[in-house]
């Protein structure tokens, strides 16, 4: 008989909250890609362009866990129209000696969400200058303010700028920022005047034309570009690529649906050239900005490790709380 533990949103919103442990442990994530002999095949994508909805399955095996998570992450676009929300999914946590479910993770894309915006604080902790008072961001949704959540974790800052195509939306994201987080926050009315003064950029957007062009780039900026999981999404233009010290999460997926994607598709850098993951700065075989003028971007299109990573933190702390329902999955033979 094996017990499989299903957890909820709201439990996992309690147990997992967006702190400096989860950061961390996505950090440490990105270093078993640099450092183990991690298992990680590429993603299982499926379109239902009749629908307008995507799902996404990812996952990956690190030595270092005792299990391993598959995630299903669907997107379904027009779900608003319906009074349902466009993304949800779940997580499943498979023991990695036995192959047996352990956990069924009901999130609704909530792990996902934290998962990634600790990327974004990993990424500013290893790639950005240590003083960086403004920050400007690209898109004003959820996954916007959670980033802004993971980096306060990592540098402090004073002043954000927030971009955001409806306008009326940045105006509602500047108010509640100010509120919650205590920092001024004002409203740019076009991308290049968000980057005018920011010291790190932050990119949140589905978008599929580039947002930050080569003319927005300035000493000692730092870009968190995290929109591109997709391969028709571009929020970089090529040439900006080439400007910069260039760093990913994983080289084998951008390649094919990041940032680099498009650069490589444009001719803006070279397909032969060999680029940086972040685990590889993290791990210290690769360098990562080399002194406050040099400006860095960091490609982010979300790996299976980071969904084992917050999944594993997940599933530790369920078990020492006590927290989820057991439901008793007794084979018949």
């Amino acid at each position: 008989m094996t017990a499989i533990t299903l957890l909820g949103e709201a439990q996992l919103r309690e147990l997992v909250p967006l702190d400096l442990a989860a950061i961390d442990q996505v950090e440490a994530a990105f270093a078993a890609l640099a450092t183990e002999a991690v298992a990680m095949p590429p993603i299982l994508r499926l379109d239902l362009p009749e629908h307008h909805g995507e799902v996404d399955v990812k996952t990956a095996y690190l030595p270092r866990f005792d299990s391993f998570a598959i995630k299903v992450s669907p997107g379904f676009f027009d779900n608003p129209s319906l009074g349902l929300p466009s993304l949800n999914g779940l997580m499943l946590v498979l023991s990695a000696r036995t192959g047996l479910t352990q956990a069924v993770l009901l999130d609704n894309g909530y792990l996902t969400a934290v998962r990634t915006a600790a990327a974004g604080a990993v990424a500013a902790r290893w790639l950005a200058k240590r003083a960086t008072p403004h920050v400007a961001v690209l898109g004003a949704g959820e996954q916007a303010r959670l980033q802004l959540q993971a980096l306060s974790l990592v540098r402090p800052f004073e002043r954000v700028t927030v971009w955001a195509r409806k306008r009326n939306n940045a105006e509602r994201f500047a108010a509640d920022l100010s509120a919650r987080m205590k920092v001024a926050c004002d409203v740019a009315r076009d991308p290049h005047h968000a980057l005018a003064e920011a010291d790190i950029a932050i990119t949140t957007t589905p978008s599929t034309e580039p947002l930050i062009q080569a003319a927005d780039l300035h000493p000692g900026l730092h870009i968190t570009a995290m929109g591109s999981d997709a391969e028709h999404k571009n929020e970089i233009a090529p040439e900006v690529l080439a400007a910069v010290r260039y760093v990913c999460d994983r080289v084998s997926q951008t390649r094919v649906l990041g940032e680099l994607h498009h650069a490589l598709e444009a001719g803006a850098l070279d397909a032969r050239a060999t680029f940086t993951e972040l685990g590889q700065v993290i791990a210290g075989t690769t360098r990562g900005r080399a002194n406050d003028d040099e400006i860095t971007l960091c490609d982010l299109t979300g790996t299976g490790a980071q969904d084992t990573a917050i999944a594993a933190l997940a599933l530790a702390r369920a078990q020492s709380a006590g927290a989820g329902t057991l439901f008793r999955n007794e084979a018949t033979r």
